[in-house]
């Protein structure tokens, strides 16, 4: 396994972030419990979630499962990088948020934050992540929380995630006025060789203020993961927005054209997609979401792929990203 700082800190993590969204919803604890286990054994020590994944009415549910896994000892915890969220409404979905129960308040960035410790069964949370902007709170409040909590020990770093460019520079501007406040280290987007609109602002304001990226939905929902040819050969077809987005004629063409390439070069898909993001400047490293051990094999084998210039250049041509800011929009 490879290792990178945290964007501007001293904190040293692996390329490949272990994401834990489908621990609990689809992955049973026991099984979550092997693939943390197997992710330590290969090298990675960055683990991401969030204090809502579980969803429904089981919100909360994915951290217990990771706490429950870190009670078993073994350093489990002292050798995981945990990063979680704070924002949404743990309440059952559809029910309104009790006031001062969801977003970025002070008293329910506090309360969010001991709720995630319990249930995690740590004194101490390594990155704790903004999961939305909150545009009706004020980012100086928002920073005098987090002080507090770096001050009792609760939490080492802060960062944000679905942030556009101009939040996060208001954001450390904002830290920047606050003596000591170290501001945002990270920033999780939505970013992969099909969705390339973060190159655009969200990428190059993390780089200016020295925030590493953590892209999530790196194969595109499965869409870059060789849909096309699983469902010829009888295997698992697209669901949702991938179903949505292989109906169109254009959309379905470039997906076939990019299997088709890396077919060319004998590669795996989802495995070529993840050796791309690792290319990417700025980069810490993307979120892999395995629901099974076999997942997590494929995804490690990127780490080890590399990309010539040539392979490169062709992925270019079949996901044309915007181009540089501001001329991509400006002239």
């Amino acid at each position: 396994m490879e290792y990178t700082q945290l964007g501007r800190t001293g904190l040293k993590v692996s390329r490949l972030v272990l994401g834990t969204m489908n621990f609990g919803p689809q992955t049973d604890e026991t099984d979550s419990h092997a693939i943390m286990d197997a992710a330590l054994d290969a090298g990675i020590n960055f683990f991401d979630t969030a204090n809502v994944y579980g969803w429904g009415e089981n919100k909360g549910r994915t951290e217990s499962i990771i706490g429950n896994w870190f009670a078993q000892g073994g350093e489990r915890r002292d050798r995981t990088v945990i990063a979680t969220k704070v924002y949404g409404n743990m309440g059952v979905d559809g029910e309104a948020a009790w006031p001062n129960h969801d977003k970025l308040s002070a008293l329910n960035i506090r309360r969010a934050v001991d709720a995630s410790l319990k249930r995690l069964q740590t004194d101490y949370i390594d990155v704790y992540q903004f999961h939305h902007i909150d545009r009706n709170t004020p980012f100086d409040e928002i920073w005098q929380a987090i002080d507090v909590l770096v001050q009792q020990g609760k939490i080492l770093y802060a960062g944000s995630s679905n942030f556009p460019g101009y939040k996060i520079a208001q954001a450390n501007e904002a830290a920047a006025r606050r003596a000591g406040t170290i501001g945002l280290v990270s920033e999780q987007c939505l970013y992969n060789l099909a969705e390339r609109r973060a190159e655009m602002e969200v990428i190059p304001a993390a780089q200016e203020y020295g925030l590493g990226v953590i892209p999530w939905s790196p194969l595109h929902g499965g869409l870059l993961g060789g849909i096309i040819k699983k469902e010829v050969q009888g295997g698992r077809r697209a669901s949702g927005r991938a179903a949505d987005t292989l109906a169109d004629p254009t959309a379905r063409a470039q997906i076939q054209a990019y299997e088709d390439l890396l077919d060319k070069h004998g590669l795996e898909p989802g495995e070529v997609a993840l050796a791309w993001l690792l290319t990417r400047p700025g980069v810490t490293g993307p979120i892999v979401g395995p629901r099974t051990a076999e997942q997590l094999r494929s995804a490690l084998r990127a780490v080890e792929l590399e990309l010539s210039e040539e392979l490169l250049s062709a992925l270019d041509d079949i996901f044309p990203g915007p181009g540089p800011a501001p001329e991509a929009f400006a002239w």
